[in-house]
């Protein structure tokens, strides 16, 4: 790890960061943020065993429930505790975005960019055996990463013989012929979800879920806005794609990569744009399927303005049903405001954790 610590940024990132008014010594700080883990509810008794195997110390994350950390070097994915679904990982970040929507009992909950599955885990944690949790992403492969880890910590159709059908599984499972031509007309993420000409990949864990209350042969139908607000979700995560410029792990790799493909992944203007574009199309569409009195929680793992404060701003702008809320839950967070009030930014110097945007917007009754 001491060579990822000694990382050289090239010349036009260096750019990139003064353009958008980041310190480039976030990229430096790998060596000290830690790895984090969430313990599966009801797993707590196995955490002196999961020391051991490990051998190391796992500290509970005190602003953060369910949350431990390790020193970063660890490796969790051959511990027996990972293998049979006692622990998972994910960044605290990540589950503050979590833990912002402010989940409860019996809610209806969509992950509209649900890959690769961790939050859609703690999603199903936090509801227990209520509700139900809507899994969105717009590739298959990705989906069914998302349905093996929830199956792997009996979150899903492995739950069954325990809950009902609490959590059985409905997919959006299409004719052959039907998938085989929409992965030949797919160029690239963001041009099919923004012209909107294929239908993203879903899977439903919970009872009676589905897009707004629909059935499974009703998914396509489009609903009127009326139908929306008063039969749409309770809770609506979106973590939307970008250009991951906040996670330090994710820079790393481009030392592997190569510094060109950081360029026409990250600082290309025109990949920027549409992305912004994608950022903007996937808040309002999840916006849309949340009914009135419902909270929204947008978040990116950029650090630039132009996927966070400026969609935030353009999103409100045309959403007068829309507010910006104060997140309670973070008065003890380790972050710092964002360039808007009411807006959240993590960031490994800050925050020990991958760099992320929070903002959670209420949704108003308009008459």
């Amino acid at each position: 790890m001491e060579e990822s610590s000694k990382l050289a940024l090239p010349d036009a990132f260096l750019d990139f960061l003064k353009v958008n008014g980041l310190d480039p010594s976030i990229y430096t700080a790998s060596d000290s943020t830690p790895r984090y883990i969430r313990l599966k509810p009801g797993c707590e008794a196995y955490l002196e065993e999961v020391e051991a195997e490990m051998k190391c110390k796992i500290e509970k994350v005190d602003w953060l429930p369910g949350f431990y950390s390790l020193p970063p070097d660890i490796q969790i994915a051959s511990s027996k505790a990972y293998q049979e679904g006692k622990i998972y990982g994910i960044d605290a970040a990540s589950g503050a975005a979590v833990l912002a929507l402010d989940i409860s009992a019996g809610d209806h909950v969509l992950d509209l960019c649900a890959a690769p599955g961790a939050k859609l885990c703690m999603i199903s944690d936090l509801l227990g055996d209520s509700g139900s949790v809507t899994g969105v992403d717009v590739a298959s492969h990705r989906l069914a990463a998302c349905r093996t880890m929830l199956q792997k910590y009996a979150l899903g159709e492995s739950a069954l013989e325990e809950k009902g059908d609490a959590f059985r599984e409905w997919t959006s499972r299409r004719p052959y012929k039907e998938r085989k031509k929409a992965t030949k007309a797919r160029k690239t993420v963001a041009s099919q979800l923004v012209l909107g000409s294929q239908h993203p990949e879903l899977i439903f864990y919970g009872r009676h879920s589905g897009v707004v209350g629909l059935t499974r042969s009703e998914l396509y139908q489009s609903g009127c806005d009326s139908e929306v607000s008063s039969q749409g979700y309770d809770k609506v995560l979106v973590d939307a794609e970008c250009t991951h410029d906040g996670s330090i792990k994710h820079i790393q790799k481009f030392e592997h990569w190569g510094w060109t493909t950081l360029q026409r992944r990250v600082l290309d203007a025109e990949r920027t744009d549409s992305l912004t574009t994608l950022q903007l199309k996937l808040l309002s569409n999840g916006f849309r399927l949340l009914k009135v009195g419902g909270s929204l929680v947008y978040s990116t793992c950029s650090l630039t303005s132009a996927q966070n404060e400026d969609v935030v701003q353009k999103f409100l702008k045309e959403n007068a049903s829309a507010e910006l809320q104060e997140i309670n839950a973070a008065k003890n967070w380790p972050c710092k405001s964002g360039q808007i009030p009411n807006t959240l930014l993590f960031d490994p110097l800050t925050s020990q954790t991958s760099g992320l945007f929070v903002a959670k917007f209420l949704k108003l009754a308009i008459w």
